[in-house]
């Protein structure tokens, strides 16, 4: 059972709504109670003075839903070590997981998607992000910038990892391989340069014609610019028509 000990009010009703979402059994008692004996995991305050000889989550406010996914994963035995998987592409796949369980998950567009991984991780011990090794345009720009920002990426062999949908769920696919992909080992990689095939050039260029107010197509310039990264779409066009 997780216990929550917290003076904090604010902390207090902010745990107890993701508990409640989560439907989860727990139990409530004011710092310095004696700890119930089937106690598994406590969760307090960083204020709260609570002394257990047991896993302890320490609860902030305005994150409640990260102690709650930590608690979850120590409850289940898993290390509670979070790792997100990428699968790459022009809306890629995100999916957050505690130890072994999948805590958060979104599909946003490419260009968020670092930020998105930034904020999951954010005071995490010891983070990891796995990133499909597909998409080379898509999975470059988001390794790069990851990278950038100091995290460990490890680059992931992502054959197999979309899996079959039956009725009803159409659209997760993307969602549903980042999840396996967070499970596999890859390779420590620090960026993932590449020179864009003349493929995947024109994919842009006619993307920036379609997407032109004048029907005008981006020159090759523009074009691998944005294919590294260096522009947005929107960018690019704004600069060829100046």
């Amino acid at each position: 059972m997780i216990v929550v000990a917290t003076a904090d009010f604010e902390l207090y009703h902010e745990l107890l709504a993701e508990l409640r979402d989560r439907d989860v059994s727990f139990t409530t008692i004011e710092p310095g109670d004696p700890i119930p004996e089937d106690a598994a995991v406590l969760v307090t305050g960083a204020s709260d003075d609570v002394d257990a000889d047991l896993d302890t989550v320490v609860a902030d406010a305005d994150d409640a839903r990260k102690a709650v996914d930590e608690a979850l994963a120590v409850l289940r035995g898993g290390t509670g070590r979070t790792i997100v998987g990428v699968d790459p592409g022009p809306n890629p796949g995100v999916a957050v997981l505690s130890g072994d369980l999948v805590v958060a998950a979104f599909r946003v567009p490419v260009e968020d998607t670092v930020d998105v991984v930034l904020e999951e991780i954010e005071g995490a011990l010891d983070p990891l992000v796995r990133v499909g090794d597909g998409a080379r345009l898509h999975g470059a720009r988001v390794v790069d910038g990851l990278a950038e920002a100091g995290v460990t990426v490890e680059l992931v062999d992502e054959t197999g990892t979309t899996p079959y949908l039956g009725a009803g769920v159409r659209g997760m696919d993307d969602v549903l391989a980042a999840a396996n992909i967070a499970r596999l080992e890859g390779e420590v990689v620090t960026s993932r340069s590449f020179e864009p095939t003349a493929g995947e050039l024109q994919v842009i260029k006619n993307r920036s014609r379609e997407r032109s107010p004048e029907n005008r197509t981006i020159p090759e310039t523009l074009a691998r610019r944005v294919a590294r990264g260096e522009l947005t779409l929107d960018e690019a066009i704004e600069e060829h028509g100046e």
